[in-house]
């Protein structure tokens, strides 16, 4: 089917803006439909977009609209089916786009609606296939009942359950990276995290990755435990229409990221706006809820989280049984979820996310991955909640260990995550303040010292190991020490001052 295909189906009603005859002669390969004002990793080349224009205004619109139109024509699309009943009219600064770039622009009616347009398409294209039977392995009739399900809305696992069935319904899973069973077939049975995460791993059976946008936590793969039940054929067809849906999935999770940005700085404003906090928590599907854990985690090396933080967050809350949850990044770059606790218990909920922790981090070979909870709270105590998950994460952070952390507040013990909590710009006011003086002692004079005040309070103030410890002569230690003291003002015999010069050296 090509675009000017759709043009000349009357019952669409369909108006041309811009186009020329060669670019309307493309060929259509599918169709996305998005209002998100930059799409481009959701497209695949050959579609055409549909878009009702909601992320278009008057403000800022020619740089805004260049950047949409540039994305569509990056990603190889051949047309933009625009919407008319938002604005009423196709805006004259998306045809100049559109003309720009050379992307087809045709409006859309407000009587005509996008699943009307989907659905033309598809049926075109099953038509022309259905004349070349030996490109398909899939039999026709469960061809189209798929293609019918699948843009009416069938879940994934009616889509499984309606592809393996005219096969006798094979035992098969589909699986996350991270060993989540996201569907599976009638007579497979259920796979725990790791050992579903074993069967992608090991060499029994049939695993076929689905091709769509995915990270190390959260790619889709199907897997049949036994070989040879299933042509190739048929599978790489099951597994093409698995993509098609994950895209679609994917889309409609973007979409509502917008909600959960909001909602999360509605919750960072130290003094709440209750209104604007309700509609936030509303947007999100989260209000009217007893009780909210705030989750903050941080993706090692790299100590933020970006987008793959927010992936591996909302993977692991996948794995709860019936968890409402939003997520986004925070300000401080760490992936940061509000979580509706469902009557679970503080303990219930972390010890939940412990179990899953080691199949998230397990994705992603050399990372580590840290949470840090906050207690239950009610909604007009978020705020906190968010002050307490990331103290909590700053403060499983210290330790480094190689497996995952998750830490509530009463976790922490120590000093060292005490001070972990307190703002980095806090931290080096009060290290220049207590260590300042040996740090300016002299060339080579002040690391002398620093590393003689670690081991010997390491040592718990023993004369004798700290000698031998540093390798030097007992009187060298107390000569140093006396300088120390001297330095800082602090006596080493006292509590506090260790206390204080600890603290100061921890907040390196």
């Amino acid at each position: 089917m090509h675009v000017d295909h759709l043009l000349r189906l009357d019952r669409l009603d369909l108006s041309l803006v811009w186009g020329d005859e060669a670019l309307l002669g493309h060929e259509i390969a599918g169709v996305t439909a998005t209002d998100l004002e930059d799409p481009a990793r959701f497209l695949q080349p050959g579609e055409v977009v549909l878009s009702g224009l909601v992320w278009w205004s008057r403000e800022g619109a020619a740089a805004r609209t260049d950047r949409f139109v540039s994305a569509l024509r990056q990603a190889g699309a051949v047309a933009l089916l625009a919407g008319e009943e938002t604005h009423g009219h196709v805006p004259g600064e998306l045809a100049d786009a559109c003309r720009r770039h050379r992307v087809p622009l045709i409006a859309v009616p407000p009587h005509t609606s996008f699943r009307a347009i989907t659905e033309a398409v598809y049926l075109r294209q099953w038509g022309e296939l259905n004349r070349h039977p030996a490109h398909h392995a899939l039999p026709e009739n469960v061809r189209l009942d798929l293609d019918h399900a699948l843009e009416h809305g069938a879940t994934v696992g009616e889509l499984l359950d309606r592809a393996f069935a005219h096969l006798g319904t094979p035992a098969c899973h589909l699986l996350t990276a991270a060993g989540r069973t996201v569907a599976r077939t009638g007579d497979a049975a259920g796979l725990p995290a790791p050992e579903a995460m074993a069967a992608l791993a090991g060499t029994q059976g049939t695993t076929l990755r689905i091709d769509a946008e995915g990270t190390d936590f959260d790619t889709w793969y199907l897997h049949l435990p036994e070989e040879g039940q299933v042509p190739p054929r048929v599978l790489q067809e099951i597994a093409g229409l698995l993509g098609r849906h994950r895209r679609r999935e994917d889309r409609n999770q973007a979409e509502r990221g917008p909600a959960a940005t909001r909602l999360l700085e509605a919750v960072a404003t130290p003094r709440a706006d209750t209104g604007r906090l309700r509609r936030a928590l509303a947007s999100c599907g989260l209000d009217s809820r007893p009780a909210y854990t705030v989750v903050a985690a941080a993706l090692e090396p790299n100590g933020n989280a970006g987008a793959d933080g927010v992936a591996a967050l909302t993977e692991a809350f996948r794995h709860l049984p019936s968890a409402a949850f939003a997520v986004a990044v925070g300000e401080d770059d760490a992936a940061t979820a509000v979580l509706a606790s469902e009557g679970d218990t503080a303990e219930a909920v972390a010890e939940q996310l412990r179990e899953i922790a080691r199949s998230i981090q397990s994705c992603r070979p050399g990372s580590t991955w840290h949470l840090g909870l906050s207690d239950p709270v009610d909604a007009s105590a978020l705020h906190t909640g968010l002050a307490q998950a990331r103290y909590a994460l700053a403060g499983a952070r210290t330790e480094a260990p190689a497996s995952p952390r998750v830490a509530r507040l009463r976790d922490l013990g120590g000093l060292a995550m005490l001070l972990a909590g307190v703002p980095a710009s806090v931290r080096e006011v009060y290290r220049e303040n207590v260590l300042g003086p040996l740090t300016r002692a002299g060339r080579g004079s002040g690391a002398m010292l620093l590393e003689t005040l670690e081991v010997f309070l390491a040592h718990d103030c023993s004369w004798t190991r700290t000698a031998e410890a540093l390798h030097v002569h007992i009187n060298t230690v107390h000569y140093r020490v006396e300088r120390i003291e001297s330095l800082t003002g602090r006596d080493l015999s006292r509590l506090d001052d260790r206390v204080d010069l600890r603290a100061a050296l921890l907040s390196r």
